[in-house]
């Protein structure tokens, strides 16, 4: 097909089908946050067991991510485009007429496979379409909605859980997807040139094989510590063999070398940090309050909606602020604000006043909307226009890996002790580490840049 020149028209057009479509996916993804005691009753499985339809998501999206820069260069962008929103249908049809565990985890793992897809594509396409000085507001829209979409998801969840049984959240969200493929299909233009390159299958596999085993070490430790040991340690072994392999490669499925630039490795890890908080304590705050305060599902999801609204605000002011002043006090601010939601919530009791918990789940969410836009900005600031998609590849596929690591962990963690409370405590107590963690990151960056 005919490449057709970007005119403002095409940028609007294109903006509102890829931002619309990610939403969709990207709500998707945490719409099991609130269902799980719900899913986990009605289908007779334990929670560790029920936590996959939210890890396994997330993991799968870390999977075939780093597909989607090869995507993106062999194929025209309608191509991609389509095809990633017709496998999306193809899972939430599944997930409509899913009536045990099996087919749903199927039906969210197909779904995921099509949301790693058009994460990075919709990244890639924002920054490929824009000019260079409005990258920091274009990549905030981005994460407005990288955020956004995640924050609002168990929200939009609780509502449909108080009126509808939890297969109406693959049932609403398929007439969505739908309209996006009619309209995708009929206004969306070829504004890309594909290239004639190989995809090495061999790395699709050891990336497969590596991360799952990464990953599933983490849930075995809770059953079988040497099961977990082994499995964690042959699956970096495999992680290195990739990462090996995509060095030696001239079309890489990865090109890992980007990593050598500092402002994309440790703006990346600034990113993965704060998206390992932001799902964690999305994760842990429902679960305390219908496990522990005895709250429904439609309630938990009210209690995250403040949060969810306060992120979507914030994302879309900072990345303006990130244009004009650089990333340094956006980020600090937001790590500091991080830190103090986190008073309440390492201090969680049965008591706990719900209010305080909604105001610290917000303050913390607007802290990380503070981060993530300004990190993921900068982490693109030293990359060639022909690195753009593997570096949105990389850097969506660590998050995601890392974010699933984040949500299993503290699901682990929080089910060690006796007491659930002390659990949920501890795991609490893990994402304020990880805030500390991030904030080391970013000093280190600023660090290197001065010199």
């Amino acid at each position: 097909m005919k490449e057709t020149a970007i005119t403002p028209q095409t940028r609007k057009v294109v903006t509102l089908v890829l931002l619309f479509s990610t939403f969709i996916s990207l709500a998707s993804q945490t719409m099991m946050v609130t269902a799980l005691p719900v899913i986990q009753h009605d289908l007779t499985v334990s929670m560790n067991t029920a936590q996959w339809l939210t890890t396994g998501y997330t993991l799968i999206i870390g999977i075939v991510t780093p597909l989607s820069s090869n995507m993106y260069d062999k194929f025209t962008n309608r191509h991609v485009f389509l095809g990633t929103i017709g496998t999306f249908i193809v899972g939430t049809v599944l997930g409509c007429i899913a009536t045990n565990f099996a087919t749903l985890l199927a039906a969210r793992l197909i779904q995921a496979a099509a949301g790693g897809m058009l994460m990075s594509f919709q990244m890639t396409t924002m920054i490929s379409i824009y000019p260079i000085e409005k990258r920091g507001s274009i990549l905030g829209l981005s994460s407005l909605i990288i955020s956004a979409g995640p924050a609002l998801g168990p929200s939009l969840s609780g509502l449909i859980l108080e009126v509808l049984p939890w297969r109406w959240l693959f049932i609403l969200v398929l007439p969505l997807m739908v309209l996006v493929f009619i309209i995708g299909y009929w206004k969306l233009p070829n504004f890309a040139t594909p290239r004639n390159i190989k995809i090495d299958y061999l790395s699709v596999i050891i990336s497969l094989i590596g991360s799952a085993l990464t990953l599933g070490s983490l849930t075995a430790f809770e059953r079988n510590v040497g099961a977990g040991f082994a499995m964690l340690i042959t699956g970096l072994v495999i992680i290195t063999l990739f990462v090996r392999r995509q060095l030696r490669l001239v079309n890489p499925m990865l090109k890992v070398q980007i990593f050598s630039y500092p402002s994309f490795r440790l703006m990346t890890l600034v990113g993965i940090f704060a998206f390992m908080v932001l799902l964690g304590t999305e994760q842990m705050i429902p679960i305390f309050t219908e496990k522990i305060s005895g709250i429904g599902s439609f309630a938990s999801g009210l209690i995250l909606l403040p949060g969810a609204i306060c992120n979507a605000i914030a994302a879309s002011i900072v990345g303006r602020i990130y244009d004009q002043y650089g990333p340094k006090w956006p980020i600090i601010t937001g790590g500091i604000l991080m830190l103090i939601a986190s008073v309440p919530l390492v201090t969680v009791s049965r008591h706990s006043s719900i209010l305080l918990i909604t105001f610290a789940y917000a303050l913390r969410m607007i802290g990380n909307a503070c981060v993530f836009s300004p990190a993921l900005s900068e982490a693109f600031s030293d990359l060639s226009q022909a690195e753009n998609s593997h570096g949105t590849a990389l850097n969506n596929t660590l998050r995601q890996v890392f974010g699933a690591v984040s949500v299993t962990m503290l699901v682990v963690i929080s089910g060690i002790p006796s007491s659930l409370v002390t659990g949920i405590r501890a795991s609490m107590w893990v994402t304020v580490i990880l805030v500390l963690l991030m904030l080391f990151t970013f000093a280190r960056y600023l660090s290197l840049k001065k010199n």
